[in-house]
């Protein structure tokens, strides 16, 4: 048997752009950066997005690590860690210019790659990419290649839904749900395992059935009714635990995930028009992610008719809610005003930014296509008395360096599940019609 080979990483500008800190998560190996990769953080280096924090954050941290020997040997990333190297660009090795044009950046890295992997026959030279198609490239050529997979969900199968199903539950216990006060203590019912903190249940036994929920703060397991919010009657058990969570104030971090017209973005704007007078305002944003991968530039008008075609959803959303009611109706004028006063606020996602989250019923829809950075961003920015809700579908994402198990929503799931304050709730059935559900299911 071979000994094990020493690793080299290669890393493209991408996995920086995803993760500044990145070079920690590679041990005792060591780290290259093309100097290519440089050259394109530059470009993003100004700006207030994500990733121009990233890039200016990565290249701070490496100008503090480097020196000299950056560009010979390597200079130590940390203790017990490996070497940063910064790699200069070489004339294109003759088994790659036949098939790679130099006037595309990505080829400069995986000639680098492919370089030092000759150089270097002992090591292990492995590519890391965000972008599927250069990995296939660097395949394609001999080198191993390999997504940055630090933020990744392990298991997407094993992912917390939210509620559980319990049968056989006794009589007793269903009765006491329906009898006040409405719980029980927590030490009464059994469970195959432990209830997590305001996890949802399914009781059921025979004909007899009742929803409940389990209250950390009391130890208590609590009935849990149908409420309407705001017009909005949930049509299933899962829409009822959304609402109720939507509507608790003391669970201040709700997610709820489903595929498309499980009701995920009408549930959480309903709850915040219901709960309205415990926040200063409500704010519905959502991350803008060019459609083919083209910037917004491309698009006809200026910046508010740019934008119009990615919060459409949501005005349609509050649209569905507002037409519950006449236009004589106190409410439904009342959601016009909220508009014009700005105390309901619907807006892409960076205009968010740098506004003051105090008191703030916060809404953030298509939240698989924002990065578990950006996820951890948003709500390290909670202020006082602020709820913050993501919504989306962890299997249907738009952006095109983040899947199923590296998306933001996965990650929050994955990690908050257990939190006193913090739920989720995952929608399995379609509600928007009976043509979408089977659209959603077949197609």
């Amino acid at each position: 048997m071979n000994p094990r080979k020493d690793k080299v990483f290669v890393l493209d500008t991408n996995v920086i752009l995803h993760d500044s800190s990145c070079i920690y998560q590679f041990k005792e190996h060591d780290v290259i950066i093309p100097i290519q990769v440089l050259e394109e953080l530059d470009r993003f280096k100004k700006g207030h997005g994500t990733l121009s924090y990233h890039a200016r954050k990565f290249l701070r941290e490496f100008d503090s690590l480097s020196g000299e020997k950056v560009f010979d040997g390597g200079v130590k990333i940390g203790p017990n860690m490996g070497k940063i190297i910064l790699r200069l660009d070489q004339e294109m090795h003759k088994n790659l210019v036949l098939n790679f044009p130099l006037n595309n950046p990505d080829h400069h890295i995986l000639n680098i790659a492919y370089q030092l992997s000759l150089e270097n026959p002992s090591k292990q030279v492995v590519l890391v990419s965000k972008d599927v198609n250069l990995r296939m490239k660097a395949k394609a050529v001999g080198l191993q290649a390999e997504d940055y997979t630090s933020d990744y969900v392990k298991d997407i199968s094993q992912l917390y839904r939210g509620y559980r199903f319990e049968e056989n539950v006794s009589e007793d216990i269903i009765d006491k749900m329906y009898s006040e006060p409405f719980f029980i203590d927590a030490g009464e019912f059994n469970s195959a395992s432990k209830l997590l903190p305001n996890e949802y249940i399914i009781m059921r036994n025979g004909k007899k059935s009742a929803l409940a929920r389990f209250d950390p703060f009391e130890q208590k397991i609590k009935h849990i009714n149908k409420i309407p919010a705001y017009g909005i009657i949930p049509r299933n058990a899962e829409q009822t635990f959304a609402l109720d969570a939507l509507m608790n104030k003391k669970i201040q971090l709700v997610t709820i995930s489903g595929k498309a017209g499980t009701g995920k973005t009408l549930l959480a704007l309903a709850g915040a028009l219901a709960n309205k007078k415990y926040y200063r305002q409500i704010y519905m944003a959502r991350p803008v992610i060019p459609l083919s991968n083209k910037d917004i530039g491309y698009l006809p008008g200026d910046i508010e008719e740019k934008l119009e075609p990615y919060m459409q959803p949501l005005y349609d959303n509050l649209g569905v809610i507002q037409h519950k009611y006449l236009e004589s109706d106190s409410k439904h004028k009342q959601i016009k005003k909220l508009l014009v006063e700005e105390k309901l606020l619907i807006a892409p996602l960076a205009y968010i930014r740098g506004r003051s989250l105090v008191n703030i019923f916060f809404i953030v829809d298509e939240a698989q296509n924002l990065t578990p950075h950006e996820i951890k961003t948003i709500i390290t920015r909670a202020g006082e008395s602020t709820k913050m809700v993501f919504t989306g579908d962890i299997f249907q994402i738009d952006h095109p360096y983040l899947g199923t198990y590296s998306n933001g929503l996965s990650y929050l799931i994955d990690k908050m599940q257990g939190q006193n304050i913090y739920t989720h709730i995952n929608l399995e059935k379609g509600e928007r019609s009976e043509l979408a559900e089977l659209a959603s299911n077949l197609l």
